[in-house]
C-alpha cells in the first residue's frame, strides 16, 4: 500500500465517488426534453421503441413529462433542473455527461458493470484497483474507504470488493449509525504497551506463516492488523468535526435533518483526501423510482444536492480540487416512458430503467469544467451525439489518475485482467 508512481504525470490524486444507488432520472435532473410534453400521456410509435432495453415495463407505455424547470446556468450556460439550485451554482466546474449508455438495465449487473468492468462478480472494483495501482498516501487511514447513505442495496459489498486482488485492496466500510469506526479504544485493562506486544507477537507468527508459503493473504492480514492499530490514533482526530468552522458545517449542511447523513459522509470525504486517503466511495442508495418519482426526486435532492455542491465548492477553496477528482452519477438513468405499479393512487408515476442515454457528472482532477458532452434525442431515448460507454468512463478516471487502463493489469487463472475488460477508450473532450 506505499505510494507507487503513475504511469505518467497525473492530474488527479483521488477520487471521490459519489455513487447515487438506483439510477437517478437523467430526464428530471439534467436532461432536459420539452417535446415530451407533446406526447404526455400517449405511448410512442412502435418504430421509436422497438431496440429499447426495458427491465419492466412494455414499450407501449405512455410517455411521461417531467414538471420540472430547467434554465440556464454559469458562464457556460448549462441547463439544470430546478431541484438543484445548489449545484446550479458549480455549473462552471462541472463536466456534464449527457451521452452516458451502459451495458446493462437492471441494477445489480449494472452496479458491477460501472465499478467492476464485468457484469459477473468476482472482479476487482474501481477502488481496488486505483489503490492497487497507487498505493495510498495516508499511514494511518485505509487507501479505499466506503460511506453510505439512504435505504436499500442492489450489488453491496460487490461495488468495493477486491475481487481476486489481495484482500488489503478491498473497500473499508465505515458505519453509518453509531460510532462510523468501531473498537477506537482499547477495551478495560489493555494498556497500549500490552496491545503492542500482542500484535508484535502476532505479527511474528503470521510473518514466519507468510515466509513458509508465500500467501499474500497473510501480508493483507498483518497489513489489516497493523492499519487497525494505527486507526486507533487518527481515527478520533478524521471523526471529530469540532475544528470545522460553523460556516464550513452549514455549507455542508450538517446541523440540518434532511441533508445530515449525506453532508456528514461528503465533509468525512474530504477529510478522508486530506489525510492520504485515495478513493473514496459516497453509496447513496433510494433514486429507484418506479413510483412516485415527482416526491421521490425532491425528496433525493433535497439530501443531496447542498451537500454535494459544498464539496466541490470546499475542496476549491483549499486548493484541492485541481488534484481530487470527483464523480456523481448512478448505474444508469429513467424511462421517458412511465411504469405504474399502483393504478388507484393519483401521482403514482415513476420510470423504468434506462441505459441507453443518461447523465453523469465529474469534476477537478483532470476534468475540464463548465461544458457539455453529448446529446441524447429529442425524446431522451438513446444518444445521437458523443456516446461515452461505461468502460470508457473508467479509462478516462484512470487516465486522471496518470494510470493507461491497458496496462493496468492483474494475472489472474493465467491470464492478465483489467477494469476495462477488452474495451475503453479515453475521452479526450473531458480533459482539462
Amino acid at each position: 500500500m506505499a505510494p507507487k508512481p503513475p504511469h505518467f504525470p497525473a492530474k488527479a490524486k483521488n477520487v471521490i465517488f459519489m455513487f447515487m444507488e438506483g439510477a437517478p432520472s437523467q430526464i428530471d435532473l439534467f436532461d432536459p426534453k420539452p417535446e415530451l410534453r407533446k406526447w404526455h400521456g400517449h405511448p410512442l410509435p412502435p418504430s421509436m421503441t422497438k431496440d429499447l432495453k426495458l427491465a419492466f415495463i412494455k414499450p407501449t407505455a405512455s410517455i411521461l413529462a417531467s414538471p420540472r424547470e430547467f434554465k440556464p446556468y454559469g458562464q457556460c450556460g448549462m441547463e439544470l433542473s430546478d431541484v438543484l439550485p445548489h449545484t446550479a451554482a458549480m455549473a462552471d466546474d462541472l463536466c456534464l455527461i449527457r451521452g452516458m449508455q451502459s451495458d446493462a438495465f437492471n441494477h445489480h449487473p449494472g452496479q458491477l458493470f460501472l465499478f467492476a468492468g464485468h457484469m459477473i462478480g468476482g472482479r476487482p472494483t474501481m477502488g481496488a484497483w486505483v489503490t492497487y495501482g497507487l498505493g495510498s498516501e495516508s499511514q494511518n487511514l485505509p487507501g479505499f474507504v466506503v460511506l453510505s447513505s439512504g435505504v436499500g442495496t442492489s450489488a453491496g459489498s460487490d461495488n468495493y470488493s477486491n475481487g481476486f486482488l489481495p484482500s488489503m485492496y478491498a473497500g473499508t466500510v465505515f458505519r453509518n449509525t453509531g460510532d462510523p469506526i468501531l473498537y477506537l479504544a482499547n477495551p478495560p485493562g489493555m494498556s497500549d504497551a500490552a496491545q503492542r506486544a500482542r500484535l508484535d507477537a502476532l505479527r511474528e507468527m503470521n510473518q514466519e506463516h507468510l515466509d513458509a508459503t508465500g500467501d499474500r493473504e497473510i501480508a493483507s492480514r498483518i497489513h489489516s492488523y497493523e492499519l487497525a492499530y494505527r486507526m486507533q490514533s487518527a481515527g478520533p482526530e478524521l471523526l471529530d468535526f469540532s475544528k470545522e468552522s460553523p460556516e464550513t458545517l452549514d455549507m455542508y449542511g450538517v446541523n440540518n435533518e434532511a441533508t445530515k447523513p449525506f453532508a456528514t459522509n461528503c465533509l468525512l470525504a474530504r477529510r478522508l483526501v486530506e489525510r492520504g486517503t485515495r478513493f473514496v466511495m459516497l453509496m447513496h442508495a433510494s433514486w429507484d423510482h418506479h413510483s412516485e418519482i415527482n416526491k421521490g426526486i425532491v425528496k433525493q435532492t433535497a439530501a443531496t444536492d447542498q451537500p454535494s455542491a459544498a464539496l466541490i465548492k470546499d475542496l476549491k477553496q483549499r486548493g484541492m480540487l485541481k488534484d481530487t477528482l470527483v464523480v456523481w452519477g448512478g448505474e444508469f438513468g429513467r424511462t421517458p416512458m412511465s411504469e405504474i405499479r399502483r393504478p388507484e393512487e393519483a401521482d403514482n408515476a415513476g420510470r423504468d430503467h434506462h441505459p441507453n442515454g443518461y447523465s453523469m457528472w465529474l469534476a477537478g482532477g483532470g476534468i475540464k469544467g463548465g461544458q457539455v458532452i453529448g446529446k441524447t434525442d429529442e425524446l431522451g431515448l438513446t444518444v445521437v451525439e458523443n456516446p461515452i460507454q461505461v468502460h470508457d468512463l473508467q479509462a478516462t478516471i484512470l487516465h486522471c489518475l496518470g494510470l493507461d487502463h491497458k496496462r493496468l493489469t492483474y494475472r489472474h487463472l493465467g491470464r492478465d485482467f483489467r477494469l476495462t475488460d477488452v474495451s475503453g477508450e479515453v475521452v479526450p473532450k473531458m480533459l482539462a
